[in-house]
């Protein structure tokens, strides 16, 4: 379920994901199983290459029940949003090109109870006004579990890549092809700190 689909992809106006305005028409929560059938048929639809069962999506679900937002609208589901929520080994795979996107392994995602190092968007799928919600998403992840934690994606289409750049997605150097990065802003380098203060890793050990 990889990369991003929805009726309108561009925001009129440029927004940090972090500071975007809350919808009060949209309403976005955690999915429910009964959904599932409904959400894979529409990932299957809306995004490009995507070949995902109700099964596989029950598999991920079982494991975080929070991995899936839905948007909703006076009762009507609009789409969904699915995150891998990555741990320390999944976001060193994910940043080395050693890990499956598609059929990702639950080795490499953190438990509920476990530290979340890197948000992976899975994929957005959505329709009419969904899009609208986006705000209500950043809120959800600005809990304690999912805050510390950047967000990566691939663009998969013209309108996705337009949407990550309205987010505040840049590309990022990786092993990776075309990954982008959005870094939560408390995890930002004061713009006052010079950048020969900042020490030259490899990719391997750049997180630690």
């Amino acid at each position: 379920m990889h990369g991003t689909a929805m009726e309108r992809a561009s925001l009129a106006v440029r927004h940090d994901f972090d500071a975007l305005p809350r919808s009060a028409e949209v309403e976005v929560r955690p999915a429910i199983r009964a959904e599932l059938a409904t959400l894979a048929d529409m990932a299957n639809r809306l995004v490009p290459g995507v070949q995902i069962g109700e099964a596989e999506l029950q598999r991920y679900f079982g494991f975080d029940s929070e991995s899936i937002l839905t948007f909703s609208r006076k009762g009507k589901l609009l789409g969904a949003v699915a995150f891998l929520y990555l741990n320390n080994r999944g976001h060193d795979a994910l940043i080395l090109d050693a890990m499956s996107l598609t059929h990702p392994d639950v080795e490499m995602l953190a438990t509920p109870a476990e530290e979340v190092s890197a948000i992976y968007v899975w994929a957005i799928a959505g329709q009419g006004r969904a899009m609208a919600g986006l705000g209500n998403v950043s809120q959800h992840l600005s809990g304690a579990r999912f805050a510390p934690a950047d967000l990566y994606a691939h663009p998969a289409t013209d309108a996705g890549r337009e949407l990550m750049v309205a987010l505040g997605f840049r590309r990022t150097p990786s092993f990776q092809p075309d990954l982008w990065c959005y870094q939560r802003p408390w995890n930002r380098l004061p713009l006052m700190v010079p950048a020969t203060h900042v020490a030259t890793r490899s990719l391997a050990n750049a997180r630690h």
